[in-house]
């Protein structure tokens, strides 16, 4: 098994906040993560496929072709957006980190498949901040 990585960067702002709590308890459990007028960050999102090389190509899955899905699939639809109102895949979901890597990988798992049918979405970490971060594999 083959196992083939992409990198892309964007930048987005989000709130986390539940809506059913007061502002108190919002503040209390989500601190400046909170803010009313929302806050941002330079996100790195790391996208790993695993697979058997193509006999033709000698490709998992081509890698300028992993760049093109996951920028008009996720990156041209977030970068200088905000999560909890801008981005429709987000649409009513807590804007955190668990949240979002999830639903990137709903979106690009079957996006792979359909131009690499021999290979697999392995795993995607979304980068928050140089110290926080989330690794999904599916599960």
């Amino acid at each position: 098994m083959i196992y083939v990585t992409r990198k892309e960067h964007f930048n987005a702002a989000h709130r986390l906040f539940n809506p059913a709590w007061s502002e108190e308890k919002n503040q209390e459990v989500f601190g400046p993560c909170a803010n009313n007028n929302w806050h941002g960050h330079n996100f790195e999102l790391i996208v790993t496929v695993k697979g058997k090389p193509d006999p033709d190509t000698g490709f998992v899955i081509d890698l300028k072709v992993l760049g093109d899905i996951v920028k008009e699939k996720i990156v041209d639809k977030v970068d200088h957006k905000n999560l909890n109102l801008d981005v429709d895949f987000m649409a009513g979901k807590m804007a955190s980190c668990e949240i979002f890597v999830t639903e990137i990988w709903k979106i690009l798992a079957p996006a792979i498949e359909n131009v690499a049918p021999n290979s697999r979405l392995h795993y995607i970490k979304l980068i928050e901040t140089p110290k926080n971060f989330v690794e999904y594999y599916g599960e």
